[in-house]
């Protein structure tokens, strides 16, 4: 039986997936902000978040949102234990390229840790979720990382943020030494899924620098719950959830083995070094 926070969650997730489903076909009339170089975002961006925190709300109004447009807003009874981490669209270049490959993701953080975590995607009527010491499940069953023993074959997932383009020769640094082992490495544009699809077994690891709370807080929670491992270039922890770090941090995930694997080629690369 879900929690009562979780089908509040779902029931978010599902009016904000609605909102960018009906958008996605007048694309050429959405309204576009460069929000930084190379980093946009859409009014539909901002439609789906107002959706998703007006059901959140009105469950719990005094819990505190942290939202990728919104930023950060204080519960109706002021600071809160509890923080909405909210992307109402993560791979917001995919969608407005045409590219069907986006979610929904929206975690609950008791304090700096996410409690419980959703990732949604319309299009494929996917629904990740997970409840810390409970398990993740995708549709109602349960899931777990693959079973992959070393990076031997791996299929891994990563991305290139525009913030993070000055170590771009670093992590290209990075990706050769990996690719001497692993099978291929994905860019899907949706770190969320990236995350979700690697508690599903679909991808081996994922990793990445820049990332923010509202990208990562579920999917990391869900990996956890999927059996796997979640840390950062060096291997420490990745840092409180519910708010935002300046530039970003550095995320990798996957079963313990491949992320212990592509934490030491990160090391031995020099990428993790660019960020002392």
């Amino acid at each position: 039986m879900l929690a009562p926070a979780v089908n509040i969650m779902v029931k978010a997730a599902r009016a904000g997936g609605n909102v960018l489903v009906r958008h996605m076909h007048r694309l050429d009339a959405l309204n576009v902000v460069e929000k930084g170089r190379l980093d946009y975002a859409s009014e539909v961006d901002g439609l789906a978040e107002e959706a998703i925190i007006r059901e959140l709300r009105r469950a719990n109004p005094e819990y505190a949102i942290l939202g990728e447009e919104g930023g950060a807003q204080k519960g109706s009874r002021g600071p809160s234990r509890y923080t909405w981490v909210i992307d109402p669209l993560d791979g917001t270049s995919n969608y407005l390229h045409g590219i069907p490959h986006w979610c929904v993701s929206i975690a609950l953080c008791e304090g700096p840790e996410p409690l419980h975590g959703v990732v949604f995607d319309p299009l494929r009527n996917e629904l990740f979720i997970a409840s810390r010491g409970a398990g993740a499940q995708l549709n109602d069953k349960r899931i777990r990382v693959a079973d992959r023993k070393d990076l031997s074959g791996a299929m891994l997932a990563t991305g290139f943020p525009p913030r993070e383009r000055a170590r771009l020769d670093a992590h290209l640094d990075c990706l050769k030494l990996l690719m001497k082992d692993a099978e291929d490495v994905r860019r899907t544009g949706s770190a969320a899924l990236d995350l979700a699809w690697v508690a599903a077994g679909r991808c081996d690891a994922y990793f990445e620098a820049g990332v923010q709370p509202w990208d990562i807080a579920a999917g990391a929670l869900l990996v956890r719950e999927a059996g796997g491992r979640v840390c950062d270039f060096k291997g420490a922890p990745t840092g409180p959830m519910h708010i935002a770090m300046g530039s970003g941090r550095q995320l990798i995930a996957g079963n313990v083995k491949v992320t212990d694997a592509v934490q030491k080629a990160i090391v031995s690369s020099g990428y993790a070094a660019a960020f002392a």
